[in-house]
């Protein structure tokens, strides 16, 4: 987010820049990277021949290819992580994977099909006013499926101010609406974190802006490979995508060659600093001291930063303080801690008579979550950091994960500024109750928290329907491109028909948490954010109280005992539609 005269700039994330290999690519390996590109410019033209129907039984391909593979898909990612095939967390694995890119290809090749019969990917989607005048767009459910499986939950995307009904529909398809011009070769600089996303992000590439794509893998995902290949072979083989491996070297021969028109990285902002400005910290002054950019080709990023978990304090029984805990305590360990939507800093009140009896839960419910490795590249380092920085912290799990709960004398800069990117979860205080307390945990999060990627409120019905518009303008209120409440931003990141990305007005000087959205199955233009909604409590407690949901313990919870049956089935469910299957998911997904 720029700053700008009424909104102070967020505080830069503090990660430490990428570590340079120091070498230069052989001459071979430039030559093969020519012939990847050489290829790829002509299934540029290929591409721009396609009709939209085509296209759309391209992706039924893709599909179809993409269930072939999704055992071997979870398999590799869970082993790629120090885990065996099988294992109880390998749920994660199931839905930051195929799951997720199976709902994207369905979601994209409908809104193909709305527009190749001359409907806008809008057409029957409602349509009302957000806070502040906004055009808001209720994108879940759509379907019956998603009605079912996901009751309860839903999801709406937030248009920026000043854009009608008119322009939504009239703009909805993006480079769709002009299939025939070409938007030559990009590049893709591939996260390594989730498997979901570089396959995500080639889509988005495509469907979006109508380029194809050279996807370069983080190294740490070099396992799939194989996998990604045969998922995105029909893209493959007509010269769409190319995939290569490679390090540092391959990176700066690839940002800096001179046929690639584009670049789209999922990673920190010092990477990207270091893309554009050839910066070796992740400085925003040094940034920003610099007059033209190293980079000479526009790029999107999404960078991730330090999420907030907004509790707003009300009478909770104590299977509401149980079931919250444990809901804090996934937003921090799934994938060890290794995402950019993990939520990192608590913010609870001071006035809440519950606060001493919830933050005794999280503890509980954080050490007691399975035990995972902390795998991704130089956590150890990280968690040495915060060691460091809070030595009063509360470690478990062998001493690798900790709650920091900053007290009065204790700096809040670091776990508020650095995106630890690992199990650190910080907790902090805020005075006040109802309103009060949430319009200050909101400028909380807005002036003190780096990014403005996710936040989370957790907020029970009565509390909610007491504050009336003022929780909806506290929403409003909120500078994040995704929110979600009473679920996780999870969510969001795993909804086709929802957008991904830090809120509008970064800039190359001022990136915060990145520039440009990506998933965005309906190719909406101009929008602002994106707001996911979930039930305060789960299956059979949602009878009769609040927003109803059939779901017991979600399947991604950490405390969930069937999260990866219940992952895997409703990933095969996808696949083959096949209903005694559901069935015994459901029946797994009953006894979490």
């Amino acid at each position: 987010m720029a700053p700008t005269s009424s909104t102070p700039a967020k505080p830069r994330a503090q990660k430490a820049a990428p570590k340079d290999a120091g070498t230069t690519l052989a001459d071979d390996e430039r030559t093969a990277l020519d012939a990847d590109i050489d290829r790829l410019e002509e299934g540029s033209r290929v591409w721009a021949a396609l009709t939209l129907d085509q296209r759309a039984r391209l992706l039924g391909r893709v599909r179809d290819a993409v269930g072939a593979v999704a055992q071997e898909w979870a398999d590799a990612a869970t082993m790629s992580k120090g885990l065996e095939p099988g294992h109880a967390l390998s749920g994660e694995e199931w839905l930051g994977g195929p799951y997720a890119i199976i709902g994207l290809l369905d979601a994209l090749r409908e809104t193909l099909e709305a527009l190749a019969k001359g409907r806008s990917p809008l057409d029957g989607v409602k349509l009302d006013t957000a806070p502040g005048g906004r055009l808001r767009a209720h994108t879940f459910p759509l379907n019956g499926t998603e009605r079912f499986l996901l009751s309860g939950f839903t999801g709406e995307v937030w248009f920026e101010p000043g854009v009608t009904a008119v322009d939504a529909r009239r703009e909805a398809g993006l480079a769709q609406l002009t299939p025939t011009e070409p938007g030559g070769v990009g590049l893709v600089l591939g996260a390594g974190n989730v498997t979901s996303i570089p396959v995500a992000d080639v889509l988005y590439e495509l469907f979006a802006h109508n380029r194809v794509a050279l996807l370069k893998v983080n190294p740490t995902q070099d396992a799939l490979v194989p996998v990604f290949e045969r998922a995105l072979a029909p893209l493959i083989e007509p010269g769409f995508v190319r995939i290569v491996r490679g390090g540092a070297a391959t990176g700066a021969f690839l940002t800096s060659h001179p046929r690639l028109v584009h670049v789209h990285i999922t990673g920190s902002a010092a990477t990207f600093d270091a893309i554009v400005w050839g910066a070796s910290t992740g400085s925003a002054t040094e940034g920003a001291t610099r007059e033209t950019p190293k980079l000479k080709v526009p790029i999107t990023a999404e960078l991730g930063g330090v999420s907030p978990i907004i509790v707003v304090p009300g009478q909770w029984s104590a299977a509401d303080l149980k079931y919250q805990a444990e809901h804090v305590a996934t937003m921090r360990l799934v994938n060890a801690g290794h995402n950019c939507i993990a939520g990192q800093v608590v913010i609870v009140s001071s006035d809440w008579p519950q606060r001493a009896e919830f933050l005794h839960r999280l503890h509980e419910a954080y050490a007691a979550a399975p035990e995972r490795p902390v795998w991704y590249p130089r956590s150890d380092e990280r968690l040495g950091d915060a060691a460091s920085s809070y030595p009063d912290a509360a470690w478990s799990a062998d001493h690798t994960r900790a709650i920091v709960e900053v007290k009065g004398g204790d700096d809040p800069a670091p776990v508020e500024t650095i995106e630890y990117f690992a199990p650190i979860l910080g907790v902090v205080e805020v005075a006040g109750t109802g309103q009060e307390f949430l319009d200050a945990a909101v400028a909380h999060a807005n002036a003190k928290l780096t990014g403005t990627l996710g936040a989370n409120v957790l907020i029970d019905p009565v509390t909610e329907a007491a504050l009336g518009d003022g929780f909806e303008r506290a929403i409003a209120d909120l500078r994040y491109g995704d929110i979600a409440i009473n679920t996780w931003t999870a969510f969001n990141f795993l909804t086709a028909r929802l957008t991904w990305g830090g809120l509008p007005g970064a800039t190359l000087a001022d990136v915060s948490s990145g520039i440009g959205v990506v998933h965005n199955a309906l190719l909406l233009d101009r929008v602002e954010r994106s707001v996911a909604r979930g039930p305060f409590r789960p299956f059979p407690r949602s009878v009769g109280k609040g927003v109803f949901t059939i779901l017991p313990t979600p399947p991604w919870f950490v405390s969930s005992r069937t999260g990866a049956e219940v992952s895997a089935g409703l990933t095969r469910y996808l696949v083959d539609g096949k209903l005694p299957g559901l069935v015994a998911t459901l029946t797994k997904a009953m006894q979490a």
